[in-house]
């Protein structure tokens, strides 16, 4: 194909560069500019130093033509972008050849729908269109067609063109400005679709927070629950720590809490599974060292690697409420308080170790006693290790017994006492705490 150079002057052959190019596509960010890459010099003397800086060289739009006979077929005129620099032209006789000039500096691609191939018939002159739009998903497209054939065309624009033009209106004006639209509009279809793809990302995030902070099943009892979670990842919506509560036929009310080693993804939906697992494994009559040992199991088979365990606290809180079986796998042990008496501990000698470390490990069961009236408090690691002031001093278990009491001291419960553990836990550590913090807060009053 040929494009005159006005002035007069004769035409001037295209040559067909197949340059290396960057491979970030151009319509991604940035202006839709690209500068020109200056020719290598062949070789002769080394030219003297300049005395000053060169200047920046020209910017300027590339358009790819695709249409059957580039040598004496299409003429495309002369074209000027917005600054006036001439777009720079390259042609392609077929998709073979279009595929190989098709790097990341070409904005536009002008397809010529008479190629051969396509024919009268609307889903046959559409099957190369559609080819370049699997072959150049980020970048414009023009078609070019009769004005006899203005159907195709707009179907054209349906199936996923840009634009389209006829090809005996075609001039250099027009061109240059169906161009510049074409890529603009191209460049708002994938911010649009970018944008419909994070909220996607987004709702997929919040389905799978669902799944990690579940609704407690209680129907029935008389306890009361509340709960807090914050993930140790920045801006992130999900970490290694879960929990769950649910009530079974009989009455037993069950509470449960975990920590996957790790705060990344990959360990926040391996939380989510272990959660699931406890809540159907108690729902089918398992408990205490039997339920422990099949989620070990269930921990193995799912955990990315080798290295990967889980702490776990399971509490089963009979129907009466007066009591409960305690079974620790490296976790520490829930704090109980109760009305006129200062919160503690519960005993945590002889736990087991935290699944996925000992492949026949066993989980004793350990009974406690709780009263009429108390509440029970089940919390990951996340919350007493954060550091005290500058230094090196971590919260601790001591610490956390101490600053609950002081809350309680100030008659907070429920929902109230866990946001003012969690915010006092941070404002000590100097800042967010660094690994994901959960807390569970099962209550029953004396009536």
């Amino acid at each position: 194909m040929s494009a005159p150079s006005g002035g007069g002057k004769e035409p001037e052959t295209m040559s067909v560069p197949v340059p290396r190019q960057r491979d970030t596509p151009p319509l991604e960010s940035g202006p839709a500019v690209l500068s020109v890459t200056p020719a290598t010099p062949g070789p002769g003397p080394a030219p003297l130093p300049a005395p000053a800086p060169a200047p920046a060289p020209q910017t300027s739009l590339t358009l790819l033509v695709i249409e059957d006979d580039p040598a004496g077929g299409l003429t495309v005129p002369e074209i000027l972008d917005a600054d006036g620099h001439r777009i720079r032209l390259r042609s392609a006789r077929n998709l073979t050849e279009a595929a190989r000039l098709l790097t990341p500096d070409v904005h536009c691609v002008l397809l010529d729908l008479s190629l051969p191939g396509t024919g009268a018939d609307a889903e046959d002159g559409l099957a190369t269109l559609r080819q370049v739009l699997r072959l150049a998903p980020r970048h414009a497209v023009l078609v070019l067609t009769s004005e006899a054939d203005a159907e195709r065309a707009a179907e054209a624009v349906r199936v996923g063109a840009q634009d389209f033009l006829f090809r005996d209106e075609l001039d250099g004006r027009l061109l240059s400005r169906a161009i510049r639209y074409a890529v603009e509009r191209k460049r708002a279809d994938i911010a649009q679709y970018k944008l419909a793809e994070s909220k996607l990302r987004a709702q997929e995030n919040a389905r799978l927070e669902r799944g990690l902070l579940p609704t407690p099943l209680l129907e029935g009892s008389d306890l009361r629950f509340a709960a807090r979670y914050r993930p140790g990842r920045s801006r992130a919506l999900l970490g290694g720590d879960f929990y769950d509560t649910v009530r079974t036929p009989d009455g037993t009310v069950h509470a449960m809490i975990g920590d996957v080693c790790g705060h990344g993804p990959d360990e926040a939906a391996l939380g989510v599974e272990l959660r699931i697992a406890w809540r159907a494994l108690t729902l089918a009559g398992l408990c205490g060292d039997d339920l422990l040992s099949t989620l070990q199991e269930v921990l193995e088979v799912e955990r990315p690697c080798e290295e990967i365990f889980a702490t776990l606290c399971t509490v089963d809180i009979a129907p009466d409420g007066r009591r409960a079986g305690l079974c620790l796998a490296g976790h520490p042990a829930p704090l109980i308080s109760r009305p006129g008496r200062p919160a503690r501990l519960l005993p945590y000698e002889n736990s087991g170790p935290a699944l996925g470390l000992l492949p026949r490990a066993r989980w004793p069961r350990r009974q406690v006693e709780l009263g009429g009236a108390w509440s029970l408090m089940l919390y990951t690691d996340g919350l007493i290790e954060g550091h005290i002031g500058e230094g090196k001093e971590r919260l601790g278990q001591d610490g956390m017994v101490e600053m609950i009491n002081r809350h309680l001291d100030r008659g907070l419960t429920g929902e109230a006492l866990l946001e003012a553990s969690v915010t006092e836990a941070r404002r000590l550590n100097g800042g967010e705490l660094t690994d994901d913090v959960a807390v569970v807060l099962l209550s029953r009053n004396a009536g």
